[in-house]
């Protein structure tokens, strides 16, 4: 028997996730980290170089990342984040969406590997957005040509491989 719940739950299709990240103006990262090593890390990093999008960091422990103000919670950002991309672990998550609703934010955006039914059952009763498993970054790449098969960005367009000496 397996120990993982089976997923019902149905998210976005790839023309609405689009829509979402065109409708998007700010982005507030929870669990956002100063660690070079972290997805979450990459992901801002992308993000700030890459993106249209306001980006503020949510951690209660950081101070600066990237040069960035860190906010100890979601409440306490200068302005509601149209976007919650959330890289907290699973029994963490209730408290994160309970936390995007409060402060009146559009989307909660579940990193790759997050997934939680009650979560999105309970945001989209709020009437948010949901979207889960998925990354921002290779999402946001994905829809406007940056995305390389190894989810970088190699700066060449061509339909042929290139050959190396």
């Amino acid at each position: 028997m397996s120990t993982t719940a089976e997923r019902t739950w149905e998210g976005p299709s790839a023309a609405e996730r689009l829509n979402i990240l065109r409708n998007t103006k700010s982005i507030a990262i929870v669990g956002a980290s100063d660690k070079p090593s972290r997805a979450s890390y990459f992901v801002a990093t992308y993000l700030l170089s890459s993106s249209p999008y306001k980006v503020y960091f949510v951690n209660p422990v950081a101070k600066e990342i990237l040069g960035q103000p860190v906010y100890a919670s979601l409440a306490d950002l200068p302005e509601t984040p149209d976007l919650v991309d959330v890289f907290r672990k699973h029994d963490d998550l209730p408290g994160v969406l309970d936390e995007t609703i409060a402060v009146g934010a559009k989307t909660i955006w579940l990193q790759l590997g997050s997934w939680h039914e009650g979560v999105a059952a309970k945001a989209e009763e709020a009437g948010l957005n949901v979207v889960m498993d998925r990354c921002v970054k290779i999402e946001h790449a994905r829809f406007h040509g940056g995305l390389h098969l190894a989810g970088f960005d190699t700066g060449v367009i061509s339909s042929k491989r290139q050959l190396t000496a």
